[in-house]
């Protein structure tokens, strides 16, 4: 029976039929559905991992021990996956061991750009790159077999518009192959000698994946009535093909790495034009040149964003696709904190005091944003932590006494451990703020480390900040709640102020989490708002100024109570 699937579940669906027992990932969009997804499945064990080394590293181990292996990430979350990908080349595999890393071209809610295929090339692990969610299940089921007859971690590299996309999927039946594990220190032990040695299974393994892309049904070719040849993979062939139709013949790639070679030159005598249809860098372009071919591609096309439909048509023939317009200006609503959002009352509290704010990865990077302006750097997690550290040691002024990190507990357990207890170690004057709302907020309320319960949200173990925090040295560490102005005013000033390194913890369950009770909206009694707008400094969006008056939205207005304590007229009232 078929059924209509987003790429993300054809994925998990395709990790259940290819007999997948193992999964540990972090979240990160646009690849967290896929887990999600897969934990549904009583037959596969499903984790998250307080980051994507370790996941990876405990799917490695799952992999070892006989049992197909799977995990998950967004393209940032590969970087700090790095380290275990590309030693895992040298070792190979036990049962198979398939890695999904999940591109965000467009940088809809990432801090870059980045292509993976770069990751894979650089490590010397096949990539397969499926164009929509059929292939995404079908692919998925392949790696397994890939990894398992070439004895190597395999990736599938997913993107947002495959991601995110629906298409139809015809659902298999599920089987499990099951390896037993074998002591084999040459190969799995990665000491010099060791790895010297399998440098070369890995050069040899690379000829023979050539000779797969070659030959595989992955890697097609579509014939067309005309002269012009495209080649592309992934989201791009599904604009392609929009766009020539069957004007063009087109070599779909679905191995992207390695790249054939013969297959292309075979393609590229039977066209007697090339154009390289690719998001981001020129990989498969380059690739081409390589082989001597004169091809088009970024001459014609940028090198970053999403494509589109209407952007490869403009490119390549110069016509304006027509597509369907809504004829109506809407206003453009940038992102904000939600309403009642625990952060925000501490964001002002930094603000009022003109801090120095370095920030993290998380929904409170909005603090950023005006009217709370707080947030100064936001780089990749866990950075907030140990930036810190380097720019008081290193700024000429006071620094330490107007400058603090802010680090959600997920990204703290992700990444901000470590710089802590580099705070720690070298006793730098610093102040760490945790902002602890109980969950993983950006990614759509994942379960971590600290909030007591698993990805299934059964309960689990249950990290406890502060003891954590005083069993790496910190003597100073409290606990603030962010809807108390006064207390995060008197916190803050108390702990800039101390001679030695402290921690705040800001803690306040996330709005939008369905356990938490809220307070009645409240009302502003028009009489006594003198229309001030000291209100709006905080930046709610339940509050608006209407002739000259403060108004709640009570559909919004969780009556968390951080607005009447800025207003001197009482003009807030439950």
């Amino acid at each position: 029976m078929k059924e209509l699937m987003l790429g993300n579940k054809a994925v998990a669906r395709g990790l259940y039929e290819a007999g997948c027992c193992f999964i540990s990932s972090y979240p990160g969009t646009p690849s967290t559905e896929i887990t999600e997804e897969a934990a549904k499945f009583a037959e596969i064990y499903c984790e998250w991992a307080p980051n994507e080394k370790v996941a990876l590293e405990a799917a490695f181990g799952a992999c070892l021990a006989g049992k197909r292996a799977f995990c998950a990430m967004k393209h940032v979350g590969l970087n700090v996956a790095a380290d275990p990908l590309y030693t895992m080349s040298y070792t190979g595999v036990n049962a198979g061991m398939v890695i999904a890393v999940a591109d965000d071209a467009g940088m809809h809610s990432s801090q870059n750009e980045q292509d993976s295929r770069h990751h894979a090339i650089a490590s010397k692990v096949p990539m397969l790159e499926p164009a929509d969610s059929a292939e995404a299940l079908e692919f998925t089921k392949l790696a397994f077999e890939i990894s398992e007859e070439f004895d190597t971690p395999v990736i599938i590299k997913m993107c947002t518009r495959v991601s995110h996309s629906q298409s139809v999927v015809s659902p298999g039946e599920r089987s499990v192959p099951v390896k037993k594990y074998e002591k084999n220190i040459a190969k799995y032990v990665m000491m010099p000698g060791n790895a010297k040695r399998r440098h070369p299974f890995v050069e040899e393994r690379t000829e023979k994946l050539t000779e797969l892309a070659e030959r595989s049904p992955l890697n097609r070719v579509e014939k067309g009535s005309g002269k012009l040849g495209i080649i592309t993979s992934s989201t791009s062939y599904q604009y392609a093909k929009e766009v020539f139709g069957d004007n063009a013949s087109v070599l779909k790639l679905g191995i992207i790495n390695p790249l054939p070679k013969k297959l292309i030159l075979d393609f590229a005598r039977s066209v007697e034009k090339i154009i390289v249809i690719e998001e981001l860098d020129p990989i498969i372009e380059n690739h081409c040149k390589a082989l001597g071919l004169s091809v088009h591609g970024k001459d014609m096309l940028p090198i970053t964003d999403e494509f589109s439909q209407g952007l490869i048509a403009k490119a390549v023939n110069n016509e304006e696709k027509e597509f369907v317009s809504l004829g109506e200006n809407i206003p453009v609503r940038p992102p904000v904190m939600c309403a009642g959002c625990p952060h925000r009352g501490l964001f002002y509290t930094l603000n009022k005091n003109k801090c120095t704010v370095l920030g993290d990865i998380g929904c409170y990077t909005l603090g950023a944003v005006a009217p709370l302006s707080a947030i100064e750097l936001t780089l990749c997690m866990g950075a907030s932590v140990s930036s810190v550290h380097g720019f008081n040691l290193a700024s000429d002024s006071n620094s330490e006494h107007s400058t603090v990190a802010v680090i959600g507990d997920s990204t703290f357990m992700h990444s901000g451990m470590t710089g802590l207890a580099n705070i720690a170690y070298n006793q730098s004057n610093s102040t760490v703020i945790i902002l602890d709302n109980s969950i993983t907020g950006m990614t759509g309320h994942q379960q971590n480390p600290t909030t007591g319960f698993n990805l299934r949200g059964d309960p689990a173990g249950k990290i406890d900040l502060e003891a954590l925090c005083n069993a790496m040295g910190f003597k100073r560490v409290r606990v603030v709640d962010p809807y108390d102005l006064k207390q995060c005013d008197e916190a803050l000033k108390e702990e800039l102020a101390a001679n030695e390194p402290s921690v705040i913890i800001s803690r306040r369950p996330c709005a939008l989490l369905k356990y938490v009770k809220h307070n009645p909206p409240l009302k502003v009694n028009s009489d006594k708002c003198r229309g001030c707008k000291s209100c709006m400094k905080i930046g709610c969006p339940a509050i608006s100024i209407k002739n000259k008056k403060a108004v709640v939205d009570n559909t919004l207005c969780v009556g968390c109570g951080v607005c009447s304590q800025m207003c001197a007229f009482e003009a807030f009232q439950n």
